[in-house]
């Protein structure tokens, strides 16, 4: 008895470099492919581990990468450079600026530094052209400020990553044309604030993501993510917009087409 394919979706944050997956690349894309997920972003967080992540994006077909100095990382790595991230773009598989942001969670006591590397990388995502991926935690008044005044300085598009700020700075990323990103976490059964904002934002605006090996959506809640759970996430979250799990993800893909048109999927018969 044969079944039909799953519906095609998009992982648009990972981490597949980190050690969690080291040695089960090969089984990890083969469930993702297995599960419908036929494109994914993996994100390098400290640029001298760029090389490693490149590496991964150019051995599978689907695999795209984007790189940048993630903000809990950024008292101790060097700072970055516009012009790094511009020759980096030059990759026909480098699709985004990032993950960069503000991390007052854990990190706070490096704001300053934080707001310094962020900005680099929004002058990054300007000169490219490439989308700008943001971490935002526990800084919800001072991203929404950034933000708003860097876009009025000079345009970029972005998304929200792993979006679980408030209702605020949400409505502040989607007036500045941006877009917000679903993870496990907006699938937890404790998440119904959350999921109340997502449901207030127009749906082509929203994007799904594993942030695997972190924030396994149920039933894995706990475990380690993997890129193919994309699709539990999505099938979960998908009634917040009314649909179904096909259409979902036939959304949120073509969202992700419009955001990264490097790592689009081109013309569909």
């Amino acid at each position: 008895m044969s079944h039909a394919a799953p519906s095609p979706i998009v992982d648009s944050h990972c981490h597949l470099d980190f050690p969690d997956f080291d040695g089960e690349h090969d089984a990890l894309i083969d469930r993702a492919r297995a599960a419908g997920v036929t494109r994914m972003v993996t994100i390098c967080t400290r640029l001298r581990q760029e090389p490693q992540v490149r590496a991964l994006a150019e051995r599978f077909d689907g695999v795209f990468y984007a790189a940048g100095t993630h903000p809990m990382s950024a008292a101790d790595e060097p700072m970055v450079t516009v012009d790094q991230l511009v020759a980096l773009s030059a990759h026909p598989k480098f699709v985004g600026i990032g993950e960069t942001g503000l991390d007052y969670h854990y990190t706070a006591d490096s704001a300053a530094r934080q707001a310094e590397s962020l900005a680099v990388h929004i002058e990054a995502a300007r000169q490219t052209g490439l989308p700008l991926i943001i971490h935002s935690r526990d800084a919800d008044d001072d991203m929404a400020r950034i933000l708003t005044a860097e876009h009025r300085a000079g345009a970029f598009s972005c998304v929200m990553h792993c979006f679980t700020s408030g209702a605020a700075l949400a409505q502040t990323a989607l007036d500045l044309g941006f877009y917000l990103s679903m993870s496990g976490i907006a699938a937890f059964p404790r998440s119904a604030d959350l999921r109340a904002i997502f449901a207030a934002a127009p749906v082509d605006r929203i994007l799904v993501e594993t942030d695997s090996p972190y924030l396994a959506p149920p039933p894995h809640r706990g475990k380690r993510n993997e890129p193919a759970y994309v699709a539990k996430t999505a099938a979960l979250v998908a009634e917040v917009f009314g649909m179904d799990y096909p259409q979902f993800a036939a959304r949120t893909s073509a969202n992700f087409d419009r955001l990264f048109p490097k790592a689009a999927s081109g013309p569909t018969a």
